[in-house]
Protein backbone atom coordinates (compact mmCIF):
# COMPACT_ATOMS: atom_id res chain seq x y z
CA UNK A 1 0.00 0.00 0.00
CA UNK A 2 2.89 2.36 0.72
CA UNK A 3 4.22 1.76 -2.79
CA UNK A 4 0.86 2.80 -4.21
CA UNK A 5 0.85 5.99 -2.09
CA UNK A 6 4.36 6.89 -3.30
CA UNK A 7 3.31 6.29 -6.90
CA UNK A 8 0.26 8.51 -6.44
CA UNK A 9 2.33 11.33 -4.89
CA UNK A 10 4.65 11.21 -7.87
CA UNK A 11 1.57 11.76 -10.05
CA UNK A 12 0.40 14.77 -8.03
CA UNK A 13 -2.17 12.89 -5.95
CA UNK A 14 -2.24 12.80 -2.15
CA UNK A 15 -4.19 9.91 -0.59
CA UNK A 16 -5.58 9.90 2.94
CA UNK A 17 -7.36 6.76 4.18
CA UNK A 18 -10.39 7.66 6.29
CA UNK A 19 -11.67 4.13 6.85
CA UNK A 20 -9.75 0.98 5.78
CA UNK A 21 -11.48 -1.55 3.56
CA UNK A 22 -11.69 -5.31 3.87
CA UNK A 23 -10.04 -8.27 2.20
CA UNK A 24 -7.30 -8.12 -0.40
CA UNK A 25 -6.72 -5.39 -2.96
CA UNK A 26 -8.20 -6.37 -6.34
CA UNK A 27 -5.99 -6.58 -9.43
CA UNK A 28 -8.61 -4.49 -11.33
CA UNK A 29 -8.20 -5.92 -14.85
CA UNK A 30 -9.83 -4.01 -17.70
CA UNK A 31 -13.57 -4.64 -17.72
CA UNK A 32 -13.81 -4.58 -13.92
CA UNK A 33 -16.90 -2.71 -12.77
CA UNK A 34 -16.56 -0.53 -9.67
CA UNK A 35 -19.37 1.14 -7.73
CA UNK A 36 -18.53 4.00 -5.41
CA UNK A 37 -19.94 7.09 -3.77
CA UNK A 38 -18.05 10.33 -4.25
CA UNK A 39 -17.86 13.82 -2.80
CA UNK A 40 -16.03 16.51 -4.74
CA UNK A 41 -14.77 19.59 -2.90
CA UNK A 42 -12.51 22.56 -3.49
CA UNK A 43 -9.43 22.66 -1.28
CA UNK A 44 -11.13 25.32 0.89
CA UNK A 45 -13.85 22.79 1.71
CA UNK A 46 -16.53 24.12 -0.66
CA UNK A 47 -18.69 21.19 -1.75
CA UNK A 48 -19.32 20.80 -5.49
CA UNK A 49 -20.99 17.40 -5.81
CA UNK A 50 -22.12 14.54 -3.59
CA UNK A 51 -23.48 11.35 -5.14
CA UNK A 52 -25.51 10.66 -2.00
CA UNK A 53 -27.63 13.78 -2.45
CA UNK A 54 -27.30 14.70 -6.15
CA UNK A 55 -30.69 15.08 -7.84
CA UNK A 56 -32.43 14.51 -4.52
CA UNK A 57 -31.50 10.84 -4.26
CA UNK A 58 -28.53 8.64 -3.48
CA UNK A 59 -27.05 6.90 -6.49
CA UNK A 60 -23.49 5.58 -6.58
CA UNK A 61 -21.15 6.13 -9.50
CA UNK A 62 -20.46 3.11 -11.69
CA UNK A 63 -17.32 2.80 -13.82
CA UNK A 64 -16.05 0.05 -16.06
CA UNK A 65 -12.27 0.23 -16.04
CA UNK A 66 -10.52 0.53 -19.38
CA UNK A 67 -13.44 2.32 -21.09
CA UNK A 68 -11.61 5.68 -21.17
CA UNK A 69 -13.83 7.62 -18.77
CA UNK A 70 -13.52 11.40 -19.19
CA UNK A 71 -11.87 11.73 -15.78
CA UNK A 72 -8.99 9.20 -15.84
CA UNK A 73 -7.90 10.10 -12.32
CA UNK A 74 -10.97 8.36 -10.88
CA UNK A 75 -9.92 5.11 -12.51
CA UNK A 76 -6.39 5.69 -11.24
CA UNK A 77 -7.27 6.29 -7.59
CA UNK A 78 -10.04 3.70 -7.25
CA UNK A 79 -7.57 0.94 -8.14
CA UNK A 80 -5.65 1.75 -4.94
CA UNK A 81 -8.70 1.01 -2.77
CA UNK A 82 -10.12 -2.08 -1.11
CA UNK A 83 -13.83 -2.85 -1.09
CA UNK A 84 -15.47 -0.85 1.72
CA UNK A 85 -12.60 1.60 1.97
CA UNK A 86 -13.21 5.34 2.31
CA UNK A 87 -10.34 7.57 1.20
CA UNK A 88 -9.68 11.19 0.34
CA UNK A 89 -7.64 12.10 -2.75
CA UNK A 90 -6.27 15.60 -3.29
CA UNK A 91 -5.50 15.88 -7.00
CA UNK A 92 -3.43 18.46 -8.88
CA UNK A 93 -4.97 20.60 -11.62
CA UNK A 94 -3.61 18.38 -14.39
CA UNK A 95 -6.05 15.71 -13.20
CA UNK A 96 -9.06 17.97 -12.63
CA UNK A 97 -9.23 20.28 -15.68
CA UNK A 98 -12.09 18.31 -17.23
CA UNK A 99 -14.10 17.98 -14.01
CA UNK A 100 -16.59 20.77 -14.89
CA UNK A 101 -17.70 18.77 -17.97
CA UNK A 102 -17.88 15.52 -16.02
CA UNK A 103 -19.85 17.19 -13.24
CA UNK A 104 -22.29 18.69 -15.74
CA UNK A 105 -22.96 15.26 -17.25
CA UNK A 106 -23.45 13.69 -13.82
CA UNK A 107 -25.80 16.48 -12.73
CA UNK A 108 -27.82 16.12 -15.94
CA UNK A 109 -28.12 12.36 -15.44
CA UNK A 110 -29.27 12.83 -11.83
CA UNK A 111 -32.08 15.11 -13.09
CA UNK A 112 -33.14 12.76 -15.88
CA UNK A 113 -31.70 14.95 -18.62
CA UNK A 114 -29.51 14.19 -21.61
CA UNK A 115 -25.94 13.77 -20.24
CA UNK A 116 -24.61 15.95 -23.08
CA UNK A 117 -27.05 18.83 -22.55
CA UNK A 118 -25.14 22.10 -22.24
CA UNK A 119 -21.92 20.87 -23.82
CA UNK A 120 -22.72 20.31 -27.50
CA UNK A 121 -21.15 23.42 -28.96
CA UNK A 122 -17.57 22.44 -28.24
CA UNK A 123 -15.81 19.70 -26.38
CA UNK A 124 -12.77 18.60 -24.44
CA UNK A 125 -10.00 20.95 -23.39
CA UNK A 126 -11.18 23.57 -25.89
CA UNK A 127 -14.42 23.99 -23.97
CA UNK A 128 -12.73 24.16 -20.59
CA UNK A 129 -10.83 27.25 -21.71
CA UNK A 130 -13.74 28.84 -23.56
CA UNK A 131 -16.33 31.32 -22.32
CA UNK A 132 -19.18 28.87 -22.89
CA UNK A 133 -21.36 28.72 -19.79
CA UNK A 134 -22.22 25.31 -18.37
CA UNK A 135 -25.36 26.66 -16.72
CA UNK A 136 -24.01 26.25 -13.18
CA UNK A 137 -22.24 29.16 -11.47
CA UNK A 138 -19.85 26.94 -9.48
CA UNK A 139 -18.83 24.97 -12.57
CA UNK A 140 -18.36 28.15 -14.60
CA UNK A 141 -16.01 29.48 -11.91
CA UNK A 142 -14.07 26.23 -11.88
CA UNK A 143 -13.94 26.18 -15.67
CA UNK A 144 -12.46 29.68 -15.81
CA UNK A 145 -10.12 29.02 -12.89
CA UNK A 146 -9.03 25.34 -12.85
CA UNK A 147 -7.71 24.25 -9.46
CA UNK A 148 -6.88 21.16 -7.41
CA UNK A 149 -9.86 19.19 -6.13
CA UNK A 150 -10.47 16.78 -3.29
CA UNK A 151 -12.34 13.57 -4.15
CA UNK A 152 -13.65 11.58 -1.18
CA UNK A 153 -14.55 8.09 -2.41
CA UNK A 154 -16.23 5.12 -0.74
CA UNK A 155 -15.64 1.95 -2.75
CA UNK A 156 -18.85 -0.05 -2.43
CA UNK A 157 -18.36 -2.97 -4.80
CA UNK A 158 -15.82 -4.48 -7.20
CA UNK A 159 -17.24 -6.76 -9.90
CA UNK A 160 -14.89 -8.81 -12.06
CA UNK A 161 -15.32 -8.84 -15.86
CA UNK A 162 -18.13 -11.16 -16.95
CA UNK A 163 -19.81 -11.23 -13.53
CA UNK A 164 -22.36 -8.50 -14.32
CA UNK A 165 -24.73 -7.38 -17.06
CA UNK A 166 -23.01 -4.65 -19.03
CA UNK A 167 -24.62 -1.22 -18.84
CA UNK A 168 -25.67 0.23 -22.18
CA UNK A 169 -23.39 3.27 -21.90
CA UNK A 170 -20.39 0.95 -21.67
CA UNK A 171 -21.22 -0.99 -24.84
CA UNK A 172 -19.75 -0.59 -28.31
CA UNK A 173 -21.94 1.07 -30.95
CA UNK A 174 -22.94 -2.29 -32.42
CA UNK A 175 -23.73 -3.69 -28.97
CA UNK A 176 -25.91 -0.66 -28.21
CA UNK A 177 -27.93 -1.09 -31.39
CA UNK A 178 -28.42 -4.77 -30.60
CA UNK A 179 -29.55 -4.01 -27.05
CA UNK A 180 -32.21 -1.39 -27.92
CA UNK A 181 -35.07 -3.85 -28.78
CA UNK A 182 -34.56 -5.64 -25.44
CA UNK A 183 -34.61 -2.36 -23.49
CA UNK A 184 -37.75 -1.34 -25.41
CA UNK A 185 -39.44 -4.61 -24.39
CA UNK A 186 -38.34 -4.16 -20.77
CA UNK A 187 -39.93 -0.71 -20.79
CA UNK A 188 -43.15 -2.11 -22.24
CA UNK A 189 -43.26 -4.84 -19.58
CA UNK A 190 -42.78 -2.29 -16.78
CA UNK A 191 -45.51 -0.10 -18.27
CA UNK A 192 -47.97 -3.02 -18.42
CA UNK A 193 -47.18 -3.90 -14.81
CA UNK A 194 -48.00 -0.33 -13.72
CA UNK A 195 -44.44 0.80 -13.03
CA UNK A 196 -44.74 3.99 -15.10
CA UNK A 197 -41.61 5.67 -13.69
CA UNK A 198 -39.55 2.54 -14.30
CA UNK A 199 -40.84 2.30 -17.86
CA UNK A 200 -40.03 5.97 -18.48
CA UNK A 201 -36.47 5.39 -17.29
CA UNK A 202 -36.04 2.43 -19.66
CA UNK A 203 -37.38 4.41 -22.62
CA UNK A 204 -35.20 7.39 -21.68
CA UNK A 205 -32.06 5.26 -21.51
CA UNK A 206 -32.76 3.77 -24.94
CA UNK A 207 -33.44 7.22 -26.40
CA UNK A 208 -30.25 8.71 -24.91
CA UNK A 209 -28.26 5.78 -26.28
CA UNK A 210 -29.67 6.18 -29.81
CA UNK A 211 -29.16 9.95 -29.71
CA UNK A 212 -25.52 9.45 -28.77
CA UNK A 213 -25.15 7.26 -31.86
CA UNK A 214 -27.11 9.72 -33.98
CA UNK A 215 -24.76 12.55 -33.03
CA UNK A 216 -22.00 10.74 -34.92
CA UNK A 217 -24.01 10.90 -38.15
CA UNK A 218 -24.74 13.78 -40.50
CA UNK A 219 -28.37 14.95 -40.01
CA UNK A 220 -30.54 13.70 -42.85
CA UNK A 221 -28.16 10.93 -43.92
CA UNK A 222 -29.54 7.43 -44.32
CA UNK A 223 -28.16 6.08 -41.03
CA UNK A 224 -29.24 9.23 -39.15
CA UNK A 225 -32.80 8.75 -40.45
CA UNK A 226 -32.73 5.05 -39.53
CA UNK A 227 -31.76 5.94 -35.96
CA UNK A 228 -34.41 8.67 -35.82
CA UNK A 229 -37.07 6.18 -36.86
CA UNK A 230 -35.97 4.00 -33.93
CA UNK A 231 -36.06 6.96 -31.53
CA UNK A 232 -39.57 8.15 -32.44
CA UNK A 233 -41.66 5.22 -31.06
CA UNK A 234 -39.53 5.18 -27.91
CA UNK A 235 -40.07 8.92 -27.49
CA UNK A 236 -43.82 8.50 -27.94
CA UNK A 237 -43.85 5.77 -25.28
CA UNK A 238 -41.82 8.06 -23.02
CA UNK A 239 -44.40 10.84 -23.61
CA UNK A 240 -47.22 8.47 -22.66
CA UNK A 241 -45.45 7.83 -19.35
CA UNK A 242 -44.98 11.56 -18.79
CA UNK A 243 -48.68 12.17 -19.49
CA UNK A 244 -49.61 9.67 -16.79
CA UNK A 245 -47.05 11.23 -14.43
CA UNK A 246 -48.50 14.70 -15.02
CA UNK A 247 -45.39 16.17 -16.65
CA UNK A 248 -47.30 17.85 -19.46
CA UNK A 249 -44.84 20.50 -20.62
CA UNK A 250 -42.22 17.86 -21.33
CA UNK A 251 -44.82 16.06 -23.47
CA UNK A 252 -45.52 19.29 -25.36
CA UNK A 253 -41.82 19.77 -26.11
CA UNK A 254 -41.14 16.21 -27.25
CA UNK A 255 -44.30 15.82 -29.32
CA UNK A 256 -43.67 19.15 -31.03
CA UNK A 257 -40.14 17.99 -31.91
CA UNK A 258 -41.61 14.85 -33.51
CA UNK A 259 -44.26 16.82 -35.41
CA UNK A 260 -41.64 19.23 -36.74
CA UNK A 261 -39.98 16.25 -38.45
CA UNK A 262 -42.98 14.01 -39.13
CA UNK A 263 -46.07 16.12 -39.86
CA UNK A 264 -48.33 13.09 -40.21
CA UNK A 265 -47.54 11.43 -36.88
CA UNK A 266 -51.00 10.83 -35.44
CA UNK A 267 -49.78 9.67 -32.04
CA UNK A 268 -47.70 12.81 -31.55
CA UNK A 269 -50.69 15.06 -32.30
CA UNK A 270 -52.94 12.98 -30.04
CA UNK A 271 -50.55 13.07 -27.07
CA UNK A 272 -49.79 16.74 -27.58
CA UNK A 273 -53.53 17.45 -27.69
CA UNK A 274 -54.00 15.66 -24.36
CA UNK A 275 -51.10 17.64 -22.85
CA UNK A 276 -52.54 20.94 -24.13
CA UNK A 277 -55.92 20.03 -22.65
CA UNK A 278 -54.29 19.24 -19.30
CA UNK A 279 -52.66 22.69 -19.07
CA UNK A 280 -55.81 24.57 -20.21
CA UNK A 281 -54.60 25.36 -23.75
CA UNK A 282 -58.09 24.77 -25.15
CA UNK A 283 -57.56 26.21 -28.66
CA UNK A 284 -54.30 24.31 -29.15
CA UNK A 285 -55.86 21.08 -27.89
CA UNK A 286 -58.80 21.41 -30.28
CA UNK A 287 -56.43 22.10 -33.19
CA UNK A 288 -54.37 18.99 -32.41
CA UNK A 289 -57.44 16.79 -32.00
CA UNK A 290 -58.83 18.13 -35.29
CA UNK A 291 -55.54 17.23 -36.98
CA UNK A 292 -55.80 13.70 -35.56
CA UNK A 293 -59.24 13.28 -37.14
CA UNK A 294 -57.93 14.58 -40.47
CA UNK A 295 -55.11 12.02 -40.42
CA UNK A 296 -57.15 9.12 -38.98
CA UNK A 297 -60.97 9.46 -39.00
CA UNK A 298 -61.28 6.07 -37.28
CA UNK A 299 -60.25 7.79 -34.03
CA UNK A 300 -63.43 9.89 -33.95
CA UNK A 301 -64.81 8.13 -30.85
CA UNK A 302 -61.53 8.57 -28.93
CA UNK A 303 -61.32 12.25 -29.86
CA UNK A 304 -64.95 12.83 -28.87
CA UNK A 305 -64.18 11.30 -25.45
CA UNK A 306 -61.13 13.58 -25.00
CA UNK A 307 -63.14 16.66 -26.00
CA UNK A 308 -65.95 15.79 -23.57
CA UNK A 309 -63.44 15.32 -20.76
CA UNK A 310 -61.76 18.65 -21.56
CA UNK A 311 -65.08 20.52 -21.74
CA UNK A 312 -66.17 19.03 -18.42
CA UNK A 313 -62.90 20.13 -16.78
CA UNK A 314 -63.35 23.63 -18.21
CA UNK A 315 -66.92 23.84 -16.83
CA UNK A 316 -65.71 22.67 -13.42
CA UNK A 317 -62.93 25.23 -13.45
CA UNK A 318 -65.28 28.07 -14.42
CA UNK A 319 -67.72 27.04 -11.71
CA UNK A 320 -64.92 26.93 -9.14
CA UNK A 321 -63.63 30.35 -10.19
CA UNK A 322 -67.11 31.91 -9.98
CA UNK A 323 -67.46 30.57 -6.45
CA UNK A 324 -64.04 31.90 -5.52
CA UNK A 325 -64.83 35.41 -6.84
CA UNK A 326 -68.21 35.38 -5.14
CA UNK A 327 -66.59 34.67 -1.77
CA UNK A 328 -63.75 37.09 -2.44
CA UNK A 329 -66.06 40.07 -2.95
CA UNK A 330 -68.58 39.06 -0.30
CA UNK A 331 -71.51 38.60 -2.68
CA UNK A 332 -73.79 36.80 -0.23
CA UNK A 333 -77.41 37.52 0.55
CA UNK A 334 -76.59 39.05 3.95
CA UNK A 335 -73.84 41.20 2.53
CA UNK A 336 -76.20 42.54 -0.13
CA UNK A 337 -78.89 43.28 2.45
CA UNK A 338 -76.43 45.08 4.68
CA UNK A 339 -75.27 47.14 1.76
CA UNK A 340 -78.89 48.09 0.91
CA UNK A 341 -79.90 49.12 4.44
CA UNK A 342 -76.73 51.08 4.98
Amino acid sequence: MEELAIKLRAEGIQKKVISPGKGELSTFPNGTKVKFHYRTSLCDGTLLDDSRTMGGHSKPMELILGKKFKLPVWEQVVTTMKEGEIAEFTCDVKHTALYPLVSLSLRNISQGKDPLEGQRHCCGIAQVHSHHSLGHHDLDKLQSNPQPLIFTLELLQVLSPGSYQQEIWAMTDDEKLGAIPQIHEEGNALFKSGDISGAAEKYYNAIACLKSLQMKERPGDEHWIKLDLMITPLLLNYCQCKLLLGQYYEVLDHCSSIINKYEDNVKAYFKRGKAHAAVWNEAEARADFAKVLTLDPSLEASIAKELRAMEERIREKEKEEKGRYKNLFGYSGKASAAATTG
